[in-house]
């Protein structure tokens, strides 16, 4: 029986290392059906009302599945950055889609991230992403002052002469996440971690109200509560979508502006380098930034795109790209900032 089903010719031990070698095959074609089955996880920090449509597109143009993880207001980077951290041994996401860009870089400088110059990253401009392509931006939003028309006028010098004085009607976010951490950052490098601290020390001593997060701040700012506040563009376009007395006045250090982009990286240790490739290019696409900046966020397009295209109300801010503080060197002044703000907060 045995001599009728070995292949002719071939001794028995020969055919069972062909049966072996088939099995295997077997087994390895079932593995990689498997894993190409199992869904690209995302763990995302942008606003999943805006960024889990695109993932959607993504999903119904390519055929891959996409498994997104997103954060609180109040924690959201800061909380997806610190969990890749924890979890670098056995990494659980694919793609970081920051809303940010100085904790996707202390990731880089960890050795968390995988280099991909794609013709996502081609299209960025230098200054807006990873000379060695760990992490690249798009769709930035703007630091921005936001003031109550109906209490105070927006203009520089109005805005000058109330911080001048007694700040309990004006407030900030907590700087310990976040843009407002960004905002500290920029001011560590500039001024240094001791004159920061005095700086901070002395707002909070005039009475700076300070807030869990941009659209607190949005909406103290909005209901009449404060004259003046710290945020963003993309919170400031709500209240302006609300109908609400309010105006924004670029926040400016050393006449360089604050612009904060997304940022998207592949953590290092993916088991799905191709489907995260195509995630990159895709996010990092003309299309994808011309989509959000008509949503209801507003974000500045940062690689060429056909301005006009480009809601009126983003189109004014299209001259501050060039304008923009360089975030690509801060990893350190983020964490002397981050060292001591979590002695201020998470005592």
């Amino acid at each position: 029986m045995n001599e009728q089903i070995r292949p002719q010719g071939a001794p028995g031990w020969l055919t069972l290392i062909i049966i072996l070698l088939l099995a295997l095959l077997g087994i390895g074609v079932v593995f990689y059906v498997q894993k190409q089955a199992d869904p690209l996880v995302v763990y995302c920090a942008h606003d999943s009302i805006f960024s889990e449509k695109i993932l959607n597109e993504f999903m119904a143009e390519t055929g891959i599945a996409v498994e997104p993880r997103f954060d609180t207001e109040a924690t959201k980077s800061l909380g997806l950055t610190n969990l890749i951290i924890r979890e670098q041994e056995h990494p659980q996401c694919d793609v970081f889609w920051n809303n940010q860009t100085l904790g996707t870089a202390d990731l880089k400088s960890r050795g968390l991230l995988e280099s991909y110059k794609g013709s996502g990253y081609e299209r960025i401009p230098e200054s807006f992403k990873d000379p060695e392509g760990c992490w690249t931006g798009f769709a930035a939003r703007l630091r921005v002052f936001i003031t109550n028309t109906n209490q105070l006028q927006a203009d520089s010098a109005a805005i000058e002469k109330v911080l001048a004085g007694p700040l309990d009607q004006v407030a900030i976010a907590k700087p310990l996440y976040g843009t407002t951490l960004t905002h500290f950052t920029i001011l560590c490098d500039v001024w240094g971690l001791d004159q920061l601290k005095a700086w901070y020390a002395e707002q909070l001593k005039r009475g700076i109200q300070v807030t869990t997060g941009n659209s607190q701040v949005k909406n103290l700012v909005a209901g009449g509560a404060c004259v003046l506040g710290y945020t963003d563009t993309d919170d400031y376009f709500v209240a302006v979508d609300e109908q609400q007395p309010v105006a924004a006045v670029p926040v400016t250090i050393e006449d360089k502006v604050i612009l904060i982009p997304n940022s998207v990286a592949i953590i290092k240790g993916t088991q799905k380098r191709e489907q995260a490739e195509k995630l990159v290019d895709f996010l990092l696409s003309e299309r994808v930034e011309l989509e959000l900046a008509h949503s209801q966020s507003r974000q500045i397009p940062l690689g060429p795109v056909d301005w006009e295209q480009v809601p009126e109300e983003v189109k004014q801010y299209r001259s501050e790209i060039e304008k923009a503080y360089p975030l690509t060197n801060l990893v350190k002044q983020r964490e002397q900032t981050l060292d001591w703000l979590k002695t201020e907060y998470l005592k």
